[in-house]
């Protein structure tokens, strides 16, 4: 699942968003105005960021200018073609007009996520280089054989980079809803990525909790 960034002045949709991708399995952090909007994603690693246009302080034109590359979904009430093609220009990867259907908006922040993914397959950490998109994993120098459900788990860690989720929240995302499985399932999986990997450091524990995948930025 992805970490979004909400950059919406109306406390009502900001929440609305929020609720809807929280309920989907996405992290994020809600800002309210231009300003901290580049602030935040400044200071911090973002998936994708849900950017208004008419913001106070800064407007969302602005604000994609100054904030670190990565995809944005312009979300606004302003539908006119110049203003579509403007934040197209700019470097939107999406521009969607109010009011919208919260489920096309979902299916667009899918969207946005698999093309962003497919351009940035490869993930390095401690020696050990991951393809997403091959599903290959090199550990200095040397390819590394995981069973599916081990590159799946690998997988989820690395999208929720230091995030911490819980046990079942790491059966659901790797093995599915309806898995009937013990979270037992989960330390086994853990521990056999941690020996593969080298990354007995980088897989930490959460007390009574459940992992976390730390990645110093």
């Amino acid at each position: 699942m992805a970490r979004i960034l909400i950059v919406e002045d109306d406390q009502d949709i900001n929440d609305l968003i929020a609720k809807n991708l929280k309920l989907v399995g996405h992290t994020y952090q809600q800002v309210f105005d231009g300003v901290e909007a580049v602030k935040t994603a400044s200071e911090n690693s973002f998936d994708l960021v849900l950017l208004d246009v008419m913001l106070p302080k800064m407007d969302g034109f602005e604000v994609i200018t100054k904030i670190p590359s990565q995809p944005v979904i312009f979300i606004t009430a302003k539908d006119g073609l110049l203003q579509r093609l403007r934040g197209l220009r700019l470097g939107a990867d999406d521009y969607i007009i109010k009011p919208f259907e919260m489920l096309e908006l979902l299916a667009r922040i899918e969207a946005v996520l698999r093309r962003s993914q497919k351009n940035n397959p490869l993930f390095n950490l401690n020696r050990a280089e991951i393809n997403l998109t091959d599903r290959t994993v090199v550990v200095n120098g040397k390819e590394v054989d995981l069973s599916p459900k081990e590159f799946e788990l690998l997988e989820v860690l690395i999208i929720n980079q230091n995030i911490a989720l819980s046990r079942d929240k790491l059966l659901e995302l790797a093995w599915g809803y309806d898995y009937m499985g013990e979270t037992r399932t989960v330390d086994n999986h853990i521990q056999k990525l941690r020996s593969k990997l080298g990354w007995e450091e980088n897989i930490k524990t959460v007390y009574k909790f459940g992992y976390r995948l730390e990645v110093k930025r």
